[in-house]
């Protein structure tokens, strides 16, 4: 590997791959669905390869026991997450799926160790710690709280690319945020009272079963949920303030609907004067026109049928009623979670950022 540049924690990271020479990965927490689609789309990546899992105690093994889908494809074994035998290991990179808390309890450690890493749990997230603090529990590496770049590649590709520890997204705000951005940014609609109405799969809640996810209570149950108090609402409003400058204020509705993944949001904004259509549909497409992974569509709008199981977030804008209504569609397991991890991995290692996901 080669082509050294200095992070603003003053370690070396490695910006450019050599050919032939693959990226190993270690993957800590592969016993949940994100952690699945990760082994199942890195088993195919030309130039990176997941040279061991690690996870909590009572979650060990192989990791075909957890997700039998991988029999006949992979070795690996999900072992007790220990540093010193990742060490030895020589990775490249940690990505770490792993709930909230947990996630910010072994990024210290990796980055002593100097690996670079992608976390996609929230700890890294949001940048105040009191904001954090407010919304989850109380931050416990500000240092690298400071260091963290936000994994969105379609708005910071270059900074993703000399970070050396990634917050992976989360799947709503990816969701939203791609859709709202381009056209606040344009001045198209206004910061305040924007409303996203938004529908996740059952797998957005994680694999650890619980009585909200029992088959009886989710097989024909569409439900709302955490009124006013979901967490990635201040995730949404940091990300798309961040990007347009400008303080944005938005109402999160999220729902559960009876499927397996896939992620649609409805929202809607005021327009400001001048806003038409037309306007909308050409501010993203030029926002997006050299963006692989993001789709505008005219019709059909966008919807989970046509995302699953891909990278792709699918956008729509129309003008209805004095109101601008945007759609957007992905995969919550994928371009929610894994493939965008993948995404943020190939900016971090100079390849180009399509790499292994088509």
């Amino acid at each position: 590997m080669t082509k050294e540049n200095k992070s603003r924690a003053g370690t070396d990271i490695v910006t450019e791959n050599k050919e032939n020479e693959k990226i190993k990965i270690v993957l800590i927490g592969g016993s949940g669905y994100a952690g699945f689609e990760a082994i199942r789309w890195l088993g195919r990546h030309p130039v990176a390869q997941v040279v061991a899992v690690f996870g909590p105690e009572g979650e060990l093994g192989p990791v075909d026991s957890f997700h039998p889908l991988l029999s006949g494809q992979s070795e690996l074994v999900q072992e007790k997450f220990d540093i010193s035998a990742i060490k030895a290991l020589g990775a490249d990179l940690a990505m770490l799926c792993v709930p909230h808390k947990v996630a910010m309890s072994y990024v210290p450690a990796l980055r002593e160790a100097h690996l670079r890493v992608i976390d996609w749990s929230a700890d890294y997230r949001l940048t105040d710690a009191d904001e954090y603090a407010k919304w989850y529990c109380p931050h416990t590496d500000q240092a690298g709280l400071a260091e963290a770049v936000y994994g969105l590649p379609e708005f910071f590709a270059e900074d993703i690319a000399g970070a050396n520890l990634v917050a992976n997204p989360g799947c709503y705000p990816t969701c939203a945020a791609l859709a709202i951005a381009p056209v606040l940014q344009a001045g198209l609609i206004e910061p305040g009272g924007i409303i996203v109405n938004a529908i996740s799969g059952i797998s957005g809640a994680g694999r650890t079963p619980s009585l909200a996810q029992h088959f009886p209570e989710r097989n024909e149950n569409f439900e709302p949920y955490g009124v006013g108090v979901h967490r990635h609402m201040p995730e949404m409003e940091q990300v798309v303030s961040a990007i347009c400058g400008t303080k944005t204020e938005i109402l999160f509705q999220p729902h559960l609907a009876p499927m397996d993944r896939g992620m649609l949001c409805t929202i809607y904004a005021n327009p400001t004067a001048g806003a038409t259509e037309e306007k909308l549909v050409e501010t993203l497409q030029q926002t997006y026109a050299a963006k692989p992974f993001v789709r505008v569509r005219t019709a059909p709008l966008p919807a989970t049928k046509y995302t699953c199981d891909t990278n792709y977030c699918d956008i729509a804008a129309r003008l209805a009623k004095g109101k601008v209504v945007l759609f957007s569609a992905l995969d919550n397991l994928l371009k929610g979670a894994s493939t965008q991890a993948i995404q943020n991995m190939n900016l971090m290692f100079g390849l180009d950022e399509t790499t292994g996901l088509f």
